[in-house]
């Protein structure tokens, strides 16, 4: 069976992820299925996710804590198995820690993988954060300088600049050449 194609759209909070991911499920003819970190963070029992407990067991918004490190793991592989059984996954992720940008350069070898860089000003990420009533104040602030850090990537989009069906519509277009990020990821997190 050949492996299905995985989209990583990685980004701060409120960099516009999930509307990207929506609006590029409603583009491809074909079913791509959400599997992003909110849809595993929820399966958690609700009293991990009220303050303090989120920060004491999942972690802060710029680094995971131990329970939080084993629910991203286990995503990457929850992934990397639907992929391999021919589904086609497109995910919204938050990659804070270098170990899970290797991770996913390990599990994702000989799948079609590209890592989508979701970009936009600070000043922007803090105004939608403002206007949404479901984030956590400064968590785009504590992931702006670090989300990007360990990654390079197969496209980049803005969304300051560009609405949720204009990015979608690029990363569409980028599907017809294969994918080198995680691939040139993974070289060089086994030469180190």
């Amino acid at each position: 069976m050949k492996p299905g194609t995985v989209i990583i759209l990685n980004g701060a909070s409120s960099s516009g992820k999930s509307s990207i991911l929506r609006a590029f499920q409603d583009l491809m003819p074909e079913p791509f299925m959400d599997m992003g970190i909110d849809r595993f963070i929820w399966m958690m029992p609700a009293r991990y996710l009220e303050r303090p407990l989120w920060d004491d067991v999942l972690g802060e918004a710029s680094r995971a804590g131990e329970t939080g490190r084993r629910l991203v793991s286990t995503m990457h592989h929850a992934i990397a198995t639907a992929a391999g059984l021919g589904n086609d996954i497109i995910v919204d992720h938050v990659l804070v820690e270098e170990e899970w940008v290797n991770e996913c350069a390990a599990l994702f070898k000989g799948i079609s993988a590209y890592l989508v860089g979701v970009y936009c000003p600070l000043e922007v990420l803090e105004q939608r954060e403002q206007q949404r009533k479901n984030r956590t104040l400064g968590q785009a602030r504590a992931q702006f300088e670090i989300v990007h850090k360990y990654c390079i990537y197969d496209i980049t989009v803005d969304t300051s600049r560009d609405p949720a069906a204009q990015c979608a519509a690029q990363i569409a277009a980028r599907l017809q050449e294969p994918p080198r990020a995680l691939e040139q990821l993974g070289r060089k997190s086994s030469m180190i």
